[in-house]
């Protein structure tokens, strides 16, 4: 289990100079484990992790933007993202008309780091570009745990942590649940775990401070990892570190973002303290942190990606915090194996697996330190074989890469029929290709609008299908009227008769 305690490298006494190697050229048997200072010191190809990290940068870039081409985003997240990016963009307030006409992002989720990618927008503004930037974050995250684990381990396990990392399932979900602000944590995680594990306690702090940024749980993280800075002698940079942290996440739920919700307070408590209609007390979310065998496998296979090495390392308490508010939470989307929530879980994991085989193959339990040189390879045979059952498997298939089928081509003709600059009301199948020069709107979320454009997909999966598509138009919209402009397939395209529509930049006649 988690050893606070055992660093797994030899101090010198005050004053006193570390004791000296037998010489340059000499090098340790086998892959005998390093210390901290001997790890930092240790050159490190870069080469060989840079060319794995462009090989999974592209596989994640590639499975996201044939999901995008043919039309299979999964949720609205993409098209909310691309809106708060180019509202930032412009220099604009982070104004997402999905969530709700003229709703400010801020006072959904505190995530202002993802005003970042507004250079890149710049160049690229398309939602694709976010599906890059998320591959190449989830791929530099690779990076980081492979060579760190080569530095701790030698030998051949970093490019094999790099591997096990890579095709693991929180990776693997992450990147077909299109992009999320989660992308920015994977780095930093990384390198705050890596300057733990290489006693460069500075950078630890340094790097851990720009989470509070990414989403407003992470304050208990950044909580978290104050304390084992001071849990390993830092005990003045860990308290105050601690301090922040604690102080970001409070200061962030309670004053931040109902500051910036037109409701004035934080809509996800209501996650926790109900189900459904039901109110559920704090105590009975606590007494049911495991009552669900959805919970318990993802448990399970957290761990177990590791070959359950992991429990070995103090950084196993980087996770706590995140699950502990998935498993309180009464939303199953939570507590599984599915969505991007466990993306941030992974190079803290990969990285206590790490750390764990350091401190067991010394152990005075011969079973221990044998299972410890086998461990790596045993994590990395995981995830390969896992991954037949995970998204990246889709990439050896002929029909992923097939974007010309009936229902993309229906889709993109539907596209064609909305002029630019038009405001749309629409379902997600359309959502994230009309966000970059149109004005998006939840299909049912922006009641009194009157939109320009009503655009449906009557199969999406409708809870009563669909049978006339401008009566339901116009039922969502008693103010206009509308009218047929395309059919094709399964999308409807209706335009706004009355009031008389405004001129739309770039409309033409069909």
């Amino acid at each position: 289990m988690l050893e606070l305690n055992k660093s797994g490298t030899d101090r010198s006494g005050p004053g006193r100079l570390p004791a000296q190697g037998p010489g340059p050229d000499a090098r340790p048997a086998g892959d005998a484990p390093r210390t901290g200072d001997a790890a930092a010191a240790e050159p490190v190809p870069l080469r060989p992790y840079l060319i794995a990290g462009a090989i999974l940068c592209a596989l994640y870039f590639l499975y996201g933007y044939f999901q995008y081409s043919r039309f299979g985003s999964p949720s609205w997240d993409l098209g909310i993202f691309e809106q708060e990016v180019r509202a930032y963009a412009g220099f604009d307030a982070p104004v997402v008309d999905i969530k709700g006409p003229g709703y400010l992002i801020l006072g959904d989720h505190f995530s202002p780091i993802v005003a970042l990618l507004a250079p890149l927008y710049w160049i690229w503004p398309s939602a694709e570009a976010l599906l890059f930037a998320q591959a190449a974050l989830f791929a530099l995250g690779a990076v980081i745990v492979g060579r760190t684990t080569q530095q701790l381990l030698g030998g051949r396990s970093g490019l094999c942590v790099t591997v096990a990392y890579g095709l693991s399932w929180g990776i693997q979900e992450a990147v077909k649940a299109d992009f999320h602000e989660i992308a920015f944590v994977v780095p930093l995680l990384a390198l705050v775990c890596r300057a733990l594990l290489l006693k460069r306690y500075t950078a630890a702090l340094l790097w851990s401070l720009p989470l509070v940024l990414v989403k407003e749980d992470l304050g208990a993280t950044v909580a978290v990892v104050g304390f084992l800075l001071f849990v390993y002698g830092r005990r003045l940079q860990g308290a105050l570190l601690a301090a922040f942290g604690v102080a970001a996440f409070v200061v962030t739920l309670m004053v931040l973002i109902p500051a910036a919700s037109s409701a004035g307070t934080y809509d996800y408590w209501t996650k926790i303290d109900k189900n459904g209609e039901q109110d559920v007390s704090m105590l009975d979310s606590v007494l049911g942190v495991l009552n669900s065998s959805v919970k318990i496998e993802m448990l399970v296979f957290l761990i177990g990606i590791t070959a359950f090495m992991a429990l070995r390392s103090p950084l196993t308490l980087l996770i706590v915090p995140t699950l502990g508010w998935r498993l309180l939470s009464q939303d199953s989307n939570h507590w599984g194996m599915v969505w991007h929530y466990s993306a941030i879980l992974m190079p803290v994991l990969f990285l206590a697996l790490a750390d764990g085989v350091r401190r067991s193959r010394d152990s005075h339990r011969p079973w221990l330190a044998s299972y410890a040189k086998v461990a790596v390879p045993v994590a990395a045979a995981i995830a390969v074989a896992m991954t037949q059952h995970l998204p990246l498997r889709d990439l050896l298939r002929p029909e992923t890469y097939r974007t010309d089928d009936a229902r993309s081509q229906a889709a993109r003709a539907a596209l064609d029929a909305i002029p630019a600059g038009a405001r749309v009301e629409t379902d997600i199948t359309l959502m994230a290709h009309l966000t970059s020069d149109r004005t998006v709107y939840w299909v049912g979320g922006a009641p009194g609008t009157a939109p320009d454009i009503v655009a449906i997909n009557l199969d999406f999966g409708w809870s009563r299908p669909i049978q006339d598509p401008v009566a339901y138009a116009q039922q969502l919209h008693p103010e206009a009227r509308y009218r047929l402009k395309h059919r094709g397939g399964s999308f409807v395209v209706m335009e706004r008769t009355t009031p008389e529509p405004a001129e739309i930049p770039g409309a033409r006649d069909d």
